[in-house]
């Protein structure tokens, strides 16, 4: 039996990828890149209901061609000239930057400090350029910012650091932007946040890092927007293991809406929510041809996954642990450590998953709980970091866990997941596979890890399998399905897995050899 002892960082924003042990991608590996035309349809072979299409990048909204009334007019000849402007006029104030290429001042640290209520509205061919000297756009404390229909590139900022919106402050409005070829995150994200109808992509480490010290980031919407390319520095080969890659990455949000959005050709995962975030809603996105999972959930609470088409999603990283022998069930819809808890405050108290279309992805929907990752846990080296449900984390350290309950408040638990009214697709000759990519799994690992652990033995492998209320139910199946419970040993047809002890998917159809 293989399984993984997957644990958090040191630090929030450096966490340990679980989808993959590295995903550094070779060219025979990728899907071939899509384009807009194919993505705005839906999978001739799911019948699925037409998704929205974010095609924001191939053309993007063009802003105002005039300044608006008592709007401030920047100008692109002169250096420096909209952080001067944006310095010497009152907060609230209204600026249009002409087309053209602006520039900053050459220095490291020069940026635009934007002061409360301030708007910059780009004219048509307006673009910030950082000139890969700057580091950052638009920083400083300010909160409700506008920014519109501006061009933002070639800035440099550090890894797990933003360009736009460095300081992570709340009540931004983010539209109709195209924020690319960055180093670092395209952009960071505040409380209150309003992300729209941007093109995020090609920037070096994420699209959007949301992120903020003290974990405040609340009622977050990320809508409308192209999601594309992003992980140029491949910084899974420079940091293995770092799991700190991607289109989007939350930690620690309390209510995001996540939808509309079209999410493909990530070097990494697509979108990860990782860390004590709630109330999520991923609803009506395109996931398609990112290098590893398209959605991963992972030690966080209560989220709404529904109505989303993904596919041809983590061929890249799952073929390259398959060739080495690996035979853990890498998902493209990963929930990790998660689950429903009616006891913190969100629109649901489950994980609910359910009409989606998943088409020649690499394997269908893992839960997943690793049974030596808890609170205070030297397998948690997201040290300071305890459950939503903890307060006081000397409950959950030794000596005092050794005689807790066996499934106290101390563990992230991948509990009441509800996963119906799904379509899971698989071709093995599109995806050129044999069993190992046609796998739904339910399993944990032995516990073995530290040994004061209450823990051990296959107790959290029983419990989610059996115990924790995750259920399929009424979904269709076409193609080569298996199934794995308990542990990667147990490998099921559909028959063993409907049966008992398991009696999984009461209601689902199934039909082998379509699309197989």
């Amino acid at each position: 039996m293989k399984w993984r002892n997957w644990a958090l960082p040191a630090a929030p924003l450096a966490v340990v990828l679980l989808a993959a042990t590295g995903c550094t991608s070779t060219p025979d590996a990728r899907p071939e890149p899509t384009d807009a035309s194919s993505a705005s349809r839906a999978p001739s072979a799911s019948r699925a209901p037409s998704a929205s299409v974010a095609r924001v990048c191939a053309k993007p909204a063009a802003g105002p061609a005039k300044a608006p009334a008592g709007a401030v007019t920047v100008d692109p000849a002169v250096v420096g000239d909209l952080a001067k402007k944006t310095e010497s006029s009152p907060p609230n104030t209204t600026f249009w930057l002409r087309p053209g290429k602006h520039r900053l001042v050459p220095e490291q640290y020069a940026q635009v400090i934007p002061k409360k209520g301030n708007t910059y509205l780009g004219a048509p061919g307006a673009v910030l350029d950082g000139g890969k000297a700057n580091q950052y756009a638009f920083g400083g404390e300010a909160t409700d910012v506008t920014i519109r229909y501006l061009t933002v590139q070639h800035f440099v900022a550090p890894h797990d650091e933003g360009v736009v919106n460095n300081g992570s402050n709340d009540g931004w409005v983010i539209e109709h932007a195209t924020i690319q070829k960055n180093s670092g995150a395209g952009m960071m994200a505040g409380a209150r946040q309003k992300i729209r109808a941007n093109c995020l992509r090609d920037n070096g480490q994420y699209g959007i890092n949301a992120y903020k010290d003290g974990d405040s980031i609340r009622d977050l919407v990320v809508e409308d927007n192209e999601i594309v390319g992003n992980n140029t520095d491949d910084w899974e080969r420079k940091k293995p293991g770092c799991g700190c890659t991607g289109g989007a990455k939350f930690w620690a949000v309390n209510g995001a809406d996540i939808r509309g959005n079209w999410v493909h050709d990530n070097r990494g995962t697509g979108l990860w929510a990782d860390q004590n975030n709630n109330d999520f809603l991923f609803e009506d996105n395109v996931l398609e041809a990112n290098d590893g999972a398209a959605l991963m959930y992972e030690t966080s609470y209560n989220a709404v996954i529904r109505n989303n088409t993904v596919r041809r999603n983590n061929w890249v990283e799952s073929r390259k642990l398959a060739e080495r022998g690996d035979n853990f069930p890498y998902a493209t819809v990963y929930v990790s450590e998660s689950g429903g808890e009616p006891r913190i405050k969100a629109r649901t108290d489950k994980i609910e998953i359910y009409r989606n279309v998943l088409e020649n992805n690499w394997n269908g929907i893992t839960l997943w709980e690793n049974s030596n990752r808890f609170c205070n846990s030297p397998a948690n080296t997201s040290t300071g970091y305890c459950t939503l449900l903890v307060k006081d984390t000397k409950r959950c350290a030794k000596p005092a866990i050794a005689t807790a309950p066996l499934y106290d408040d101390c563990r992230w638990k991948t509990q009441r997941v509800d996963i119906h009214d799904n379509r899971f697709l698989l071709d093995t000759s599109v995806v050129k596979c044999k069993a190992e990519c046609g796998r739904m799994a339910v399993l944990s690992n032995y516990g073995t890890y530290p040994d004061w652990s209450p823990y051990k033995a296959k107790r959290v492998a029983e419990a989610i399998t059996h115990k924790q209320h995750n259920r399929w139910h009424d979904n269709v199946y076409r193609g080569p399905w298996n199934f794995t419970a308990v542990d990667t040993d147990q490998k099921l047809d559909s028959g063993q897995w409907q049966g008992t002890p398991y009696r999984q998917d009461a209601g689902s159809t199934f039909a082998p050899r379509a699309g197989g």
